[in-house]
């Protein structure tokens, strides 16, 4: 089978062995913004055809090629869901070399009844589900990170902190432009920004102490981005972990070590989960998909 993670910015596939190992994989920059005129068939086929050539003839595709602008635009399923669920819930898309198929997304409430979705991350977590269990909590820092509540080993429901995007925007505001800008991460001021976190007051107004500490001069220009970082994080991570909980770290290394430092510091357990958990995830809802 291929599984392939389709965003609006890059294309990343897999071809995943029946044991679930990875055979081989690519990734392109061919991300859904850059297919001209709906052509997704023609890429796909050519960014796969080496591996359609030689017999593969299942692909499952998951991410925002599935929704508004992609390809096929499938419903959400509602938690809880797990693979099983998911593979259950698959839509058939139109493609004359293979079979595809197209994982839906998934979509819950937050506790004032606000809608919550996300594609594609949904196949991560069913990659991470092994490691948590029956029940804890799963995280996928990022741009927007999500954070899936895990119970009776299924995704009962998630939540998401839009703290990646938050701090690119702020690096390009008026206030603070001039002091966020890229440098090597100082630790030290990213946990000062932590325990900034902690502080009465709220986060829109410790916004403004990035700017303020530096015309103080107690924050300088190489330091702040860290500050900031560190800053946005904590709050986050404050609302979202419960205390002495543990936490499952899914992501890159350098962004779940920052996670993992925050949730140390705010007295949760972080557990860092290797591997790809995105073929993982892919390989479980196509393994119990229903093929023609």
């Amino acid at each position: 089978m291929i599984g392939v993670e389709w965003t609006e910015s890059s294309l990343r596939a897999f071809r995943l062995a029946t044991d679930g190992s990875i055979r081989d994989r690519k990734s392109s920059p061919r991300g859904m913004q850059r297919v001209q005129d709906g052509r997704f068939a023609d890429t796909l086929r050519e960014e796969i055809g080496p591996w359609l050539a030689v017999g593969e003839d299942r692909v499952l595709l998951a991410g925002p090629i599935g929704g508004r602008g992609g390809w096929i635009a499938a419903p959400y399923l509602a938690c809880p869901a797990a693979a099983a669920e998911l593979a259950d819930a698959l839509v058939a898309v139109p493609f004359g070399w293979a079979q595809v198929k197209l994982v839906p997304g998934l979509a819950t409430t937050d506790e004032g009844g606000v809608p919550e979705v996300m594609r594609g991350e949904e196949t991560q977590f069913v990659g991470g589900l092994a490691a948590v269990g029956e029940r804890g909590i799963l995280c996928l820092p990022g741009p927007r990170s999500r954070w899936a509540r895990i119970e009776d080993g299924r995704i009962a429901g998630f939540a998401t902190w839009m703290t990646g995007e938050a701090h690119a925007a702020l690096r390009g505001s008026a206030s603070l432009g001039r002091m966020v800008r890229d440098a090597p991460t100082d630790l030290q001021a990213f946990d000062q920004g932590l325990e900034r976190s902690t502080d009465p007051g709220g986060l829109l107004h410790h916004l403004f102490g990035v700017r303020a500490l530096g015309l103080a001069g107690r924050l300088s220009e190489g330091a702040a981005p860290a500050y900031l970082s560190g800053l946005l994080i904590g709050h986050e991570v404050r609302e979202a972990v419960p205390h002495g909980a543990a936490v499952h770290l899914i992501g890159p290394a350098d962004l779940t070590a920052l996670y993992a430092r925050a949730i140390t510091a705010c007295r949760g357990r972080p557990i860092v989960s290797n591997g790809e958990a995105a073929a993982r995830g892919l390989f479980l809802i196509g393994a119990r998909a229903r093929w023609g």
